[in-house]
Order: structure tokens, then sequence, then C-alpha cells
């Protein structure tokens, strides 16, 4: 990769997915492996699998279970304190409430535009700012504003205005409690409330000075480009055995639900053996309602709500490290890059149809092989829609959105996503004759950390090799 020397000491403290290469091969070196024979896994519509574990259609209004404890402990020990400062953590049990989550709306189209074939898009980036210092996340509050929030690795959230302006003051400063000692460590999630413009609330997910995750709310002030870290209330803690694979995503579903994605607890090989176990939170993609308790509630259809053995939160289970997962603003369907160890990185998909269940298969399979070794039984496992190898320098996925916006109608429907490592940029689309993928171009040394859309569905990525957003475009 060209970075240049002067970026190479930054680099090392990054997040994401290269710390991977800490448990991997050396992507310059490592050899494709082979497909493994799997049995059990449905595999015959290759190379998309349509990944669907139910077709129930989710309830639509519902009331929560309140969880046992919000507290996740995964080494036995005590929970320690959660975080250092100003958190308040939330103890009362509350009758969950009967109404549903106020829904995010879903844009319709009279006529949806006619994308480009993949292979005859030009798509390139477009700068809107720099100055930017470690970016890892962007997110947009839905409020009509237009602004685009930018997290910065050390604990800041930054506004670019509609514009394409840097506020120079931070929207949110927590650097006094954000731990960023390990690449995959620090300022990690953003999500507004459905209703942010209404009731200022956000969500933020770090790692704290211990290196565990907390999933905390904050208020914005009566300035709206302004927030409190004051106003800091506990969520969910979860301890982390190990410095790396913490996933950090948040996100809002089409359902008014917080989703949570969590890697397995680092280190390499599952070793903690979280992935496969609903009883630990590690491994798993979560679901739970702010508004039905406190400190949050449960979806009662979520899909472990009456296993006495798993924890009700989950949706999902069998992630290594989800970075990066997105909802179709159109169709509600879910996809989730969740990074691999050495072979292969993935996409994962779930329809808007799904019943939660989901096992993506970690670390049974990595991608659609056989982990560690083959034969291996994979009977019910879901095979990702897309995976790519190690060849050529990649190493690890960041996962973006399928892009619904208007400015790019060539690009429509189309899921883009990264690797981290090689700076390789494709497409993917999901056809009723399977999956089909096109390499859009290379930027080496690009370290691209994270995607992000804007209100209207136009969607951005951040660089820190350049320390800068840019704007996807297609022509």
């Amino acid at each position: 990769m060209l970075l240049r020397t002067t970026l190479f000491a930054v680099v090392l403290t990054l997040i994401l997915a290269a710390c991977v290469i800490g448990d991997e091969e050396d992507p310059a070196t490592a050899t494709p492996a082979p497909t493994a024979p799997i049995t059990g896994a449905d595999t015959t519509p290759t190379p998309a699998e349509t990944g669907t574990a139910a077709t129930a259609t989710p309830v639509p209004a519902e009331p929560s279970a309140t969880p046992a404890n919000p507290t996740e402990t995964t080494t036995g020990d005590a929970s320690p304190t959660p975080t250092t400062g100003s958190v308040s953590e939330s103890t009362a049990t509350v009758t969950p409430l009967p109404a549903a989550p106020t829904e995010t709306p879903v844009p319709t189209a009279t006529t949806a535009p006619q994308p480009l074939p993949l292979d005859q898009l030009s798509v390139g980036l477009e700068l809107v700012t720099g100055g930017l210092v470690e970016p890892a996340g962007i997110a947009n509050a839905g409020d009509g504003s237009n602004r685009i929030f930018v997290l910065e690795q050390p604990g800041r959230v930054r506004i670019v205005d509609a514009d394409g302006t840097l506020v120079e003051t931070p929207f949110l400063d927590i650097t006094d409690r954000v731990g960023s000692n390990s690449t995959e460590q620090g300022l990690l999630g953003l999500a507004f409330h459905p209703d942010y413009a209404n009731n200022g609330r956000f969500f933020i997910n770090y790692t704290n000075r211990d290196g565990n995750t907390v999933i905390s709310e904050f208020a914005v002030t009566g300035e709206p480009n302004i927030a409190d870290p004051a106003s800091e209330t506990l969520i969910l803690f979860v301890e982390q055995p190990a410095g790396n694979h913490n996933g950090g995503h948040l996100v809002f579903g089409p359902d008014g639900y917080l989703w949570i994605g969590l890697g397995d607890g680092g280190a390499a090989g599952d070793q903690f053996q979280n992935a496969q176990n609903p009883g630990t939170l590690l491994g798993s993609m979560l679901r739970i309602d702010i508004d039905g308790a406190e400190p949050y509630g449960v979806p009662a259809s979520n899909p472990y709500i009456d296993n006495p053995n798993a924890r009700n939160e989950a949706w999902a289970i069998g992630l290594r490290n989800p970075w990066r997962y997105s909802f179709d603003r159109l169709t509600g369907d879910l996809y989730i890059a969740d990074v691999g160890q050495g072979q292969r990185e993935e996409v994962s998909f779930a329809p808007a149809s799904s019943a939660g269940g989901e096992n993506y298969g970690w670390p049974i399979i990595e991608g659609s092989i056989c982990y560690p070794s083959d034969p291996c039984n994979a009977d019910g496992l879901v095979l990702p829609i897309a995976e790519y190898d190690h060849s050529g320098g990649n190493c690890a996925i960041t996962g973006g959105y399928v892009y619904r916006g208007s400015q790019q109608p060539g690009l429509w429907g189309t899921y883009v996503y990264a690797d981290y490592c090689s700076g390789r940029f494709w497409g993917l689309r999901q056809t009723d004759a399977g999956t089909e993928s096109q390499l859009f171009f290379q930027r080496a040394g690009a370290l691209f950390s994270s995607f992000g859309e804007d209100e209207q569905g136009e969607i951005y990525v951040v660089s820190l090799e350049s320390s800068s957003l840019y704007r996807v475009v297609a022509f």
C-alpha cells in the first residue's frame, strides 16, 4: 500500500478491520482457499444465496419484554463500572409500553429509476471536506437539516453542513471517557432516534477506558449543533474479552427498533466460543426497543424471546465482526458486512420478511468455506450472498448501503462496499437470477473505513488516509 510515512503511526492506531491482519495470514501472501465441501447448507442458488431463514411478516405493533439485566459479562467476573465520568445507569424495571415504536418512513416512487448494467457504470468519489481526525463513521439526523455527522475515533462527533462546510466545534466530545488503544476501539457507532427532530435523543456506541463496549443515550442542547456530554445515560454495557472484534455500529431499522451488531469478542478463531452461543450477546445482531422500557425493552417478536438459554435481545447469531450493516431504505432488507478471519470477506443478508433467528455460521464456516478445516456440517447456516478472498491485498470488508438517492440514477438498487486494505470498491445487485457484483475501481492506500447515507439517500465514504469525506458518484 502506498501510505505516506507521516501517516504510518496514525494508521497503526486506527480502527476497523486492519486489526484482523494481526490474526490472519498476510494479505499479500495469503493463498485463496479452494471451496471446501460443506454438508447440510443449501447452496443451490450459486453464486447468490438468498439467506432467507424465515418468511413470516414481522408484527408491526407489539409489546416489549424488559431484559433481565442490561449488563453483559463474558468472563464470569462481576460487572465492572461501565464507564467513567457522568454515566447515569438505569436500573428501574418499567412495564413495557404497548404501543409500537415510531417507524422510519420508507420513501416511495411512482417510477423507479432505470439503473445501468453494473459493467457499464463509471463510479468515482467527489470530495466533500477534509480536515477530519481518524474518521470512523457517518450518520444523518433525519431532522430535515441535511447535516452529515462524522464520527472521529478518539471520541468526537463532527458536523458537515449541507453546503459541505466542516463545523469547527464538535457536536459531541467524549474523549474523556473513550478508550482507543487498539485499532478497533474508540467511538464506533451513532444513531439518531427516529423522532430526533422532536425529542433530541441519539445513541452512541464506544469502548471505554477498559476496552469494554458502552452504548449510551445522549441529548442535544438548545443549540442544534451542540450536544450535552453530561446527558449520558447508560443503555447497555458489554464486557469485551479482547481489544478487537467490537463491531460497534448502531442503526434504527424500518421497524423503529435499535439494531446493535457485536463481534465475537476478539482475538482469533472465536477462541472465546461466543458466536455460536445464544447465551451471550457477543457474535450477534441485537434488536431492542429503546422506547419500551427503562433502560430498554425487548420486542416480543424477537426469535429467542421464549428461550431460557438465550439472550432475548439477539436477532441473529454466528457473526465474527460485523463492520457496518444497513437496511435498504426502499425494501427493508438487511445487508451485513462481516469481516473474515484469513480467507474470506462476506456480505450476509436477511430479507425484510425475516422473523429472525438466522445463524450466519462463524466459526463453523468463513464465508462459504469450512473453518478451520473441512468437511463441516453447515446444516441450518445462512451462506453469504457475496464474498471475496484475500488475494491482491484484500483483508477486511467495509460494508455500505443500497443506493436509493436521486442524483445517481444509474446506481439505483446497487449495494456498494469496499475493502479496507486494498482500496477496492465494488457494487452488488440481487436479481431473480442471483447476485451479480462488479469491481468499480481501486484506490490503494485509501483505507475506506465507513460508509453512510444523507437524508436523501446519497452515499458517502470516509478515508483514513486522506482524513476526508467523499460522496459516491456514478456516470
